[in-house]
């Protein structure tokens, strides 16, 4: 399996090296290009941008954000949504506002994209999860 990760913190960062220790391929992104090459060191993909992240997955393409709630998640999902296409999948991680969510869903649904909100709870502690 193949997933994207966007936001590299303690949370986003340990379930992909959760992933990648099961045998996942993982194609991540982060603002900090030092945090990203520290993960590539560890057999993730890297990437510089958006652009460039959405290139390197397979399509139906998985992408998880893992970033704060607010202003960084509204405009990485505005983002996604052209660069991504119908069947691809936007989970988003974090803490986000119930509304926020349901206007991200609305958002990304007239081009065919799938989207889902998982609770940070589900991530905490993902060092240790059982994520396969």
């Amino acid at each position: 399996m193949q997933l994207g990760m966007i936001g590299l913190g303690r949370m986003g960062g340990n379930i992909v090296r959760r992933l990648m220790k099961n045998g996942h391929s993982c194609v991540v992104y982060d603002k900090s290009a030092d945090t990203v090459r520290e993960f590539a060191g560890e057999g993730a993909k890297p990437s510089q941008n958006l652009a460039d992240f959405v290139k390197q997955l397979e399509a139906p393409r998985a992408v998880w954000v893992m970033l704060p709630a607010g202003a960084i998640t509204d405009e990485t999902i505005v983002e996604l949504r052209d660069l991504l296409a119908a069947d691809d999948i936007v989970i988003d991680g974090g803490n986000s506002f119930y509304q926020d969510d349901i206007r991200h869903a609305d958002m990304l649904k007239p081009k065919g994209i799938h989207f889902v909100d998982s609770a940070p709870a589900a991530a905490f502690g993902a060092s240790s999860a059982a994520i396969a």
